[in-house]
């Protein structure tokens, strides 16, 4: 045997190796995922922050599942419906159009989302995002503690503060990340604590999690494990329990929390169709994700936890579809639906179709220059 040491690789090494060769992600999903979203007329998209990508998955003909992914750096919250997206990333805030009319397609692609404005912000760490009844983009910004709006001039315009949040500071205090909107108005806005110190949140992961009421000021509860992805539909607030790993509904006037399904993740993005949940999973990581009741739930059910999507029936909290990452994608932040498209694509700016991809907008004789008479 030899007395040479044994030299161990370092974390830089690992790191360095890692960036050279990095992870390929195997995608798998349930086999009646392409039937159900054609049966449905819907599909859906996602992003991944970690990954920087805007992910967009339909269904063809035949039972075969789309997938069509783009580069955003740090792609974060979505505000989306068939026609147009929007999109927050590292700092800038995107507005996609569906170019397509009805009955127009690009190869098998019904739906072809292009970006035509960004709005730049500046690294906001900006979360969620909603569109106001003027079609306002509404986003928060969690660096700042605070919901904003893009300014002409400058980087945002707040538009309200928790009141416990004494004043804007880049300190990210009680990490604002939800909204859910209503009749075109910010409602109910979601933080992991009520903390006003710089990063005080961190050490309130576990309990204390907020939903709060935009118009009052008032707190809905205070008695979720980093509260996530605010929802109002079919009558009821929808909440994502992520500590905890749980789907739930909150009584807007009690507080009481019922949970209607427990997944196995680490919960961040949910959308509605029907009485069916979409909701996006990540794994668990080192920090800001560990030492929670999520971590006790997996192991008493002997699961490990997932990244991807789950589609769940709200009747019986049961998954009916799904969609699994496994590799590089480890992490999901927000899901969004799209009803009434098949198989969406979208453009990206590292896309050389970016440059070729031309339409004009339909000729009308009012905008015509007149003579001037007289």
């Amino acid at each position: 045997m030899s007395d040479a040491p044994t030299t161990l690789p370092s974390d830089v090494d690992a790191a360095a190796a890692e960036a050279a060769n990095p992870p390929q992600t195997t995608i798998s999903c349930s086999r009646g995922l392409a039937s159900w979203l054609a049966m449905q007329g819907v599909s859906f998209g996602l992003t991944s922050y970690q990954s920087g990508r805007l992910y967009l998955i339909g269904h063809q003909d035949g039972d075969v599942v789309s997938f069509h992914e783009r580069v955003f750096n740090r792609a974060m919250g979505v505000a989306a419906d068939s026609q147009r997206i929007f999109l927050a990333d590292l700092f800038q805030i995107w507005r996609l159009e569906n170019i397509l009319g009805p009955g127009q397609m690009i190869d098998q692609f019904d739906a072809n989302y292009v970006p035509r404005n960004a709005q730049t912000t500046g690294d906001l760490d900006a979360h969620e995002i909603g569109i106001d009844r003027d079609g306002r983009v509404i986003f928060v910004n969690t660096k700042y503690s605070c919901l904003a709006t893009p300014s002409v001039t400058h980087s945002f315009k707040p538009i309200w503060k928790p009141h416990f949040i004494s004043r804007l500071a880049p300190e990210d205090r009680c990490h604002l990340n939800g909204l859910a909107m209503s009749d075109g108005a910010p409602k109910y806005v979601t933080a992991v604590c009520k903390s006003d110190i710089i990063n005080g949140w961190r050490d309130r992961r576990a309990e204390g999690g907020c939903i709060i009421d935009v118009a009052s000021n008032e707190f809905v509860t205070q008695k979720l494990s980093m509260p996530h992805s605010p929802r109002l539909h079919d009558g009821r607030l929808w909440v994502l329990n992520s500590g905890h790993g749980e789907l739930c509904t909150v009584d807007e006037a009690s507080g009481a929390l019922t949970t209607v399904a427990f997944l196995p993740g680490f919960l961040r993005g949910l959308a509605f169709h029907g009485r069916f949940a979409f909701v996006g999973l990540s794994l668990p990581r080192d920090g800001s994700f560990s030492g929670l009741a999520l971590d006790a739930a997996l192991e008493k059910r002997d699961a490990d936890p997932w990244c991807g999507v789950l589609i769940v029936d709200t009747q019986t909290g049961d998954i009916v579809e799904w969609i699994r990452f496994e590799g590089e994608i480890r992490e999901l932040f927000d899901v969004f639906v799209l009803p009434g498209v098949k198989t969406p694509m979208a453009l990206g700016m590292l896309d050389p179709m970016i440059r070729t991809m031309i339409t004009i907008e339909d000729w009308d004789e009012a905008d015509r220059p007149q003579p001037v008479t007289g």
